[in-house]
């Protein structure tokens, strides 16, 4: 991280160099850019320092002390801020597409009278495959070649990528239905696991490419939460499994 700072208390290039040397010689700073016109400093460090501390050792080497430089700390903030907002624009429609499926998947269980954890989430899982698969159709063709751009199959096989929201419907429909469910369990396991494979790779090169999850209606990037949403599926299924088995 780097921090700006007013400094006070420096008249010529030797303060400049005093300055310099002492802040270096603080524990966790790995760079400092001391200026003596503005007097300014400009610190990389490995963690947060308090000002205190750089302050202290700043006395013992002459009347020189430091403050946060209020504007650029403001700037900092604002975008900090708005990055955050648009972090939250972005993924507003994955949100509110998990919202409504948790909602549809706890009033079924209100209405039942008790609540079950292992049919909450095969609810959660058949109503996440319904929906997602349904994104998926609205534009075949657009994701299909999104698809191809990061698994691992649809990179070899082009055609995997028309394949596989019909794979998510008939998913979602066996975990509904409760057909089948230590098949449906362990296939789950399968597809959404090798699925994370590419979802993981891509994230980890920080390749800027679209994440198909919703298909190609809403512009998503690939992100951590791509990954958590694909391990999600991966880790109820084998904890339904295991509980069958």
């Amino acid at each position: 991280m780097t921090h700006k700072y007013k400094v006070t208390g420096m008249t010529c290039n030797g303060c400049v160099s005093t300055v310099q040397k002492t802040l270096s010689e603080i524990k966790g700073v790995e760079d400092v850019s001391v200026t003596l016109t503005p007097p300014q400093v400009v610190i990389k460090m490995q963690h947060h320092i308090n000002v205190n501390e750089m302050n202290a050792a700043l006395q013992q080497s002459g009347k020189y002390t430091i403050e946060e430089d209020a504007s650029v700390h403001s700037q900092m903030m604002n975008s900090a801020i708005e990055d955050e907002k648009s972090k939250l624009q972005i993924y507003k429609p994955l949100i509110i597409v998990l919202v409504y499926i948790l909602l549809g998947v706890a009033l079924l269980q209100i209405n039942s009278g008790r609540i079950v954890w292992m049919e909450l989430m095969n609810n959660f899982m058949g109503g996440f495959f319904l929906v997602f698969s349904f994104f998926k159709m609205l534009d075949l063709k657009n994701f299909a070649f999104s698809y191809s751009s990061y698994d691992i199959i649809a990179k070899k096989w082009f055609g995997y990528g028309y394949i596989y929201p019909f794979i998510e419907l008939a998913l979602g429909i066996l975990f509904i239905t409760g057909s089948y469910p230590v098949f449906t369990n362990a296939a789950t396991v399968i597809v959404m696991g090798i699925s994370s494979i590419g979802v993981i790779q891509s994230v980890m090169q920080k390749r800027s490419i679209q994440c198909a999850c919703l298909g190609a209606v809403f512009n998503l990037p690939m992100s951590t939460i791509t990954i958590i949403e694909d391990l999600l599926m991966v880790l109820m299924a084998m904890i339904m499994l295991i509980f069958m088995i």
